[in-house]
């Protein structure tokens, strides 16, 4: 899907912002627990779910033992208020992950909608989960940060470590930011 003009540019200057906010260096890893803290936005464990709402516990295990591939995290809407649940059964790589993608939905300030219509199919708009696709792996390693990894010829699995990230993410980052192109230019 191609983004409107601008918006990878703009992704990296939210990721940045936050990380300024926050305190943090543009080269150390986010927490997105805290992110969610400081954007006054909840976040429950699914298992959690099990405990306090006993109607829905064989769901519950149903997503986070028997098929836990199949929900990663979503974000519900009370009035307007956001609250994130994110299946905790998964690597924290992966929840991490899985929690940035629900808060770059957040800080694009995409509108609520509800997760299914009529007919129970998942409601889904490309646009915005492309968006939030794009925005969750630059929250985690922006552009300067995949540099910085590029430039210290840090190795994939090393630089994953230091963000706290799976490799594939760091690999796409990498990737993605131009970094490694980057560096073998400068290299050159």
């Amino acid at each position: 899907m191609e983004f409107a003009r601008g918006f990878k540019a703009y992704a990296n200057r939210i990721a940045l912002d936050v990380r300024k906010d926050l305190k943090f260096d543009s080269t150390a890893a986010l927490c997105p627990w805290s992110l969610a803290d400081d954007l006054c936005i909840p976040v429950l464990r699914l298992r959690s779910l099990s405990s306090s709402l006993s109607d829905i516990a064989g769901h519950v295990d149903y997503l986070a033992h028997r098929q836990p591939k199949i929900f990663s995290a979503i974000t519900v809407f009370c009035g307007a208020r956001r609250v994130i649940v994110h299946n905790d059964a998964h690597a924290p790589t992966r929840q991490k992950s899985n929690l940035a993608h629900e808060l770059a939905h957040a800080l694009l300030q995409h509108p609520p909608h509800p997760p299914f219509c009529a007919d129970g199919q998942r409601v889904y708009d490309r646009r915005l989960e492309a968006e939030a696709g794009w925005l969750g792996p630059v929250l985690l390693v922006p552009d300067e940060a995949a540099r910085w990894v590029a430039a210290q010829m840090m190795d994939e699995v090393a630089a994953a470590r230091h963000f706290g990230v799976s490799v594939e993410l760091m690999r796409l980052r990498l990737r993605m930011s131009g970094a490694l192109r980057i560096a073998r230019y400068r290299n050159n």
